[in-house]
């Protein structure tokens, strides 16, 4: 038989016969879940959307950038102060200890009086050194007719006054061998500093007169580089002046070179 309520009516919940008041609390119950799995199936589908948007969006910027880039040059003129040359010579022999021992003779003398002339040791260095055999071709067939021996050495000058002494050592030995005179700078970061300041003031005025004509406002540097351009020296070309007779050495001027820099600034603006 139905159990009777309170008001003696008989209710029938949940698949049993239980009073109102009995069913309530189950009511709740079911309504909590039904509102957290809605909440769950929301927050996933967020969650989801999100990521698509994420994956969307890779490799571009959280917010568009404005940006100019300006380059300029800057240049100073410099005098150098040091020459570099290189010297040697090639001699042939019957024999390579033959050939070794006139070859040695002549590179002592040389290395000898270039610190004669204040050239310091440290300044001289030895870039070749080759044995190699001879051959006389006749008929097809190669016979050895003995060996040579070439050396050269790369002079570093920082008394230009002494330049043309040093050149006119490739005559008084007999040297066959006498590179390029070039001219270059010790340390030439004084001159880099002022090229890249020179650099930066065409930059400055270039932002200035962009920003007006175009009507923006630079707002500040995004990245910044710099590289030092191929300085103009002078370069004298020794070989053709020395041969084996020991003709005098020419006078040496060392001009003058220009050092450059080129700068690149990109800046954002607004």
């Amino acid at each position: 038989m139905p159990v009777k309520s309170n008001s003696g009516v008989a209710k029938e919940c949940c698949g049993g016969k239980h009073s109102g008041l009995d069913c309530f609390p189950k009511k709740i119950l079911v309504t909590l879940l039904g509102i957290l799995l809605v909440y769950i199936i929301i927050l996933v589908g967020t969650i989801i959307r999100n990521n698509l948007a994420k994956y969307d969006a890779i490799g571009q910027a959280d917010k568009m950038e404005h940006m100019i880039t300006v380059e300029a040059d800057g240049k100073v003129t410099a005098k150098p102060d040091i020459a570099v040359t290189t010297m040697g010579m090639k001699v042939k022999a019957k024999t390579v200890l033959e050939a070794q021992q006139k070859n040695t003779e002549v590179m002592n003398k040389l290395i000898a009086k270039l610190k004669d002339l204040g050239i310091a040791g440290d300044d001289i260095k030895t870039v070749n050194y080759n044995v190699y055999p001879e051959y006389d071709y006749k008929d097809g067939s190669s016979i050895l007719i003995g060996y040579s021996v070439s050396q050269s050495v790369t002079i570093k000058i920082r008394d230009l006054s002494k330049a043309d002494k040093a050149l006119a050592l490739a005559g008084e030995l007999g040297l066959g061998e006498v590179g390029g005179l070039s001219f270059t700078i010790d340390d030439n970061e004084v001159y880099l500093a002022q090229a890249r300041q020179k650099a930066l003031e065409k930059v400055a005025e270039k932002a200035r007169v962009l920003s007006q004509m175009l009507g923006v406002r630079v707002t500040g540097v995004v990245s910044y580089s710099e590289y030092e351009a191929d300085g103009k020296g002078v370069y004298y070309k020794a070989m053709d002046e020395y041969g084996m007779g020991g003709a005098a050495a020419p006078a040496i001027e060392a001009g003058s070179m220009d050092v450059e820099m080129r700068v690149s600034v990109t800046l954002g603006i607004k």
